[in-house]
């Protein structure tokens, strides 16, 4: 009876056995390149297959979204760059042409200086105790466009500007450094941080490579700038090999600092210049 089934599959009589092991190896269908895709469709749930051009189409889609942010991130850069570029070029040529005056030399010229950042720290005050409202202040300045926000970073920035043009002026080093520290590395290690900040520090979940590298880098840079900016007018007078080292010195105890896990305790725009102001002034000594 076994024989005749066999016989009736089209098996060859002089391949058979009686082992029940061998029927059961001439029986089985492995499946091939053409019945590869039909077994996958129908024993898969529908809601995971994705077509070859659905998933080239998602694939498209988000190069092309990476794509746009990338441009408009740098559009928005060099925007900022050039505006930057032509205000200052516009003082510069107001100043060459006598058409207005530098600040002096006098002791009462940081006073005015700072106040600059006082009237823009009374400013942050009373938007941030929502004494009156500035929509647009809110919305540049804080992270979730809350005005209580207005209190905490950005009036912490106002904060040093005013002690830097006060305490250091522009004879000593020491506030120039601070302030590259905070705006120039602080600020560039959060946008750094925040777009390719996949590998975190073991230490600090909250930070990464990404962001603490552009935070040395940045504000070794900024520094470094300012500095040459300030002796090209002959307000300070610097030895650039022993200056570039202690700029490096000073860019790395700043990056550790803004590393460390104490955002909960001390606010990096608090701990950052001021950890910065200090290691400036020991190492500088001035």
């Amino acid at each position: 009876m076994a024989y005749g089934a066999i016989m009736n599959l089209g098996a060859p009589a002089s391949s058979l056995s009686s082992s029940p092991a061998h029927l059961f190896r001439r029986h089985v269908v492995t499946p091939s390149s053409s019945t590869l895709p039909i077994l996958l469709t129908t024993a898969l749930p529908k809601n995971i297959l994705i077509k070859p051009r659905q998933l080239r189409r998602h694939s498209s889609a988000a190069a092309a979204g990476i794509g746009g942010d990338v441009l408009q991130d740098a559009g928005a850069t060099l925007l900022v760059i050039g505006g930057a570029y032509a205000l200052v070029s516009t003082f510069d040529n107001l100043t060459r042409r006598n058409i207005i005056e530098q600040i002096s030399k006098s002791t009462g010229a940081r006073y005015f200086a700072s106040l600059v950042p006082s009237i823009n720290c009374l400013r942050l005050v009373i938007n941030g105790l929502s004494l009156t409202t500035d929509e647009g202040l809110v919305k540049s300045v804080s992270r979730e466009g809350k005005p209580e926000e207005l209190l905490r970073g950005p009036l912490y920035y106002v904060l040093v500007l005013i002690v830097s043009a006060i305490v250091f002026w522009r004879e000593s080093p020491v506030g120039m450094i601070s302030l590259a520290m905070m705006c120039g590395g602080d600020g560039i290690a959060d946008i750094m941080g925040r777009k390719f900040g996949f590998r975190k520090l073991p230490y600090n979940q909250q930070k990464s490579w990404a962001g603490s590298i552009s935070m040395f880098l940045f504000s070794f840079l900024v520094s470094v700038g300012m500095l040459y900016y300030f002796t090209v007018f002959g307000y300070i007078q610097l030895e650039w090999m022993s200056t570039i080292e202690r700029v490096a010195l000073v860019s790395f105890v700043a990056t550790v600092i803004e590393s460390l896990p104490i955002t909960g305790i001390v606010d990096d725009n608090i701990s950052v210049p001021l950890v910065s102001m200090v290691s400036a002034f020991l190492i500088f000594g001035y």
